[in-house]
């Protein structure tokens, strides 16, 4: 299956390891661009917390030619599934950011199966889950496919 992993950079190993345990199992496995560049040791992966925390995350979007939202649409609409790894951020557990939930919706608009690492934060986002309905995991990714 092909599946596509969305989520914060800055669960980059967390990403890391989803995508290493379902290639493992076969899965065709894409993941966020600087993620992947971390995965490669091209970034530093505490360089780019540092860099972050420095200057804002907005610095890696403008680095990269093209519009990364418009990349990642390409990349769902020809994948199976996506993973969303939704780990605590800024003491949310759950945590799902506003590029993340785009990705749910391109998924969902796609008629992608959406799966969830985790239960979803309570936000935002609650009623519009609802009706995607995806598949939370609770962190058993043996539960894909």
């Amino acid at each position: 299956m092909k599946i596509v992993i969305c989520g914060s950079v800055d669960f980059s190993p967390q990403i890391a390891a989803a995508a290493a345990f379902l290639g493992e199992r076969g899965h065709e496995v894409t993941v966020p661009l600087l993620t992947q560049k971390i995965m490669d040791g091209e970034v530093g992966y505490e360089d780019f917390l540092q860099e972050k925390a420095d200057r804002g995350d907005g610095v890696f979007r403008r680095a990269e030619s093209g519009s990364l939202i418009r990349r990642y649409y390409h990349l769902i609409e020809k994948a199976d599934a996506v993973l969303i790894v939704n780990e605590e951020k800024k003491g949310i557990a759950g945590y799902i950011g506003a590029n993340t939930f785009l990705e749910i919706g391109f998924a969902h608009a796609l008629d992608k199966k959406i799966y969830l690492l985790n239960p979803p934060a309570d936000g935002n986002y609650n009623d519009e889950l609802a009706e995607i309905s995806p598949v939370i995991i609770n962190g058993d990714l043996k539960l894909i496919g």
